[in-house]
């Protein structure tokens, strides 16, 4: 493994991590080095400002580029920050915003490498959505627990095996290097962050401003796209079509066995084989997709989507629907389709 130098513990209790004083103290301001990389996104790249500027002085902030020259964005246009990569030697906060394409391998461009060579070790390091490409080819998410845009999760664990991806959740504070999922998770991850410096009063203050929740329900897995998968025609297909036709009865493994006319052994030893899954657990699945579909799509009402979907009651579709995206059906609702 790579002697990781921002990963070094200091000795000295008073070398620890630089971080923001209690809200009021009297201190410098927290400086905060955003680095622009080429193909950066502008939204993400304007985050931090838009959270933190509104904390009257308390951060100080400085976009920079790894050789102080322009870059491209991933829209029509480029920018020219004022700075180049000596600010990224006196930072207490790094952000890396995301940017396009993303990287094809796991090595890290030498110019970014000189640049993050520059950061302090104890330095609080953040990413949003693609930057974690660049933490993780620096080395410093091996064996850490970390996060991306769930549509980029396979994509990262093949060229990162060590990295703990979880992507299901917006954000992962590992206490010095945090990292978000894409766009609005950036807003969720630096309002956190303000949460932790400066108190609760001053991050509602900054969602206030900024016209968002201060703090959202669940993670990504309730923005995944798991659409209700068409089966074929062999194997088990024909029973999972079958009972994709009949989510709203309670089928059991008897029932979808004597469909396929298997013994239930066969049936779940093939119906594993074929999905990955176990019958109990598949069905749970397609139930759980039908009524997240009809809590965006209809007018149903939560005892009627449970009773549709062949939940026993509206509190078996709430546990159900919490295990697996981390929301309760009306938060679903709310957020997906506007409707209490």
């Amino acid at each position: 493994m790579a002697t990781d130098p921002l990963c070094a513990a200091p000795s000295d209790p008073a070398a620890s991590p630089p971080t923001a004083p209690p809200a009021g103290a009297a201190s410098a301001p927290h400086r905060v080095a955003v680095l622009a990389l080429d193909g950066v996104y502008p939204f993400e790249l304007g985050i931090p400002k838009r959270v933190f500027g509104s904390t009257d002085g308390l951060y100080r902030l400085s976009t920079c580029t790894v050789d102080g020259r322009p870059v491209r964005t991933d829209a029509d246009f480029g920018l020219t920050p004022d700075h180049g990569p000596e600010v990224l030697a006196t930072a207490d906060t790094v952000v890396i915003p995301p940017f396009a394409p993303v990287p094809a391998t796991p090595g890290l461009d030498p110019a970014v490498a000189a640049a993050l060579a520059l950061v302090r070790p104890g330095t609080r390091l953040i990413s949003i959505c693609t930057g974690a490409f660049v933490l993780a080819a620096a080395g410093l998410l091996d064996d850490r627990p970390a996060t991306t845009h769930w549509a980029l999760a396979d994509h990262f664990r093949r060229l990162f095996p060590r990295v703990r991806l979880d992507a299901d959740v917006l954000f992962v504070d590992d206490g010095r290097i945090l990292t978000s999922a894409g766009a609005a998770a950036g807003v969720d991850l630096f309002l956190h962050v303000l949460r932790n410096d400066h108190g609760t009063a001053a991050a509602n203050r900054a969602a206030r401003l900024c016209v968002v929740p201060p703090w959202r329900d669940g993670g990504q897995a309730q923005y995944i796209e798991h659409p209700v998968p068409t089966a074929g025609s062999t194997g088990t297909a024909p029973t999972r079509d079958w009972a994709l036709a009949r989510l709203h009865q309670p089928l059991t493994l008897a029932e979808l066995a004597a469909h396929a006319a298997m013994s239930t052994r066969t049936f779940a030893r093939r119906f594993q084989e074929e999905t990955g899954q176990s019958p109990g657990r598949w069905l749970t699945q397609q139930r759980i997709a039908l009524a997240r579909h009809l809590l965006e799509a209809t007018d149903l009402s939560v005892d009627q989507v449970s009773t549709r979907v062949g939940f026993a009651n509206p509190v078996s579709l709430r546990q159900h629907l919490h295990s697996a995206i981390g929301v309760s059906p009306l938060a679903y609702r709310r957020t997906f389709a506007g409707k209490e």
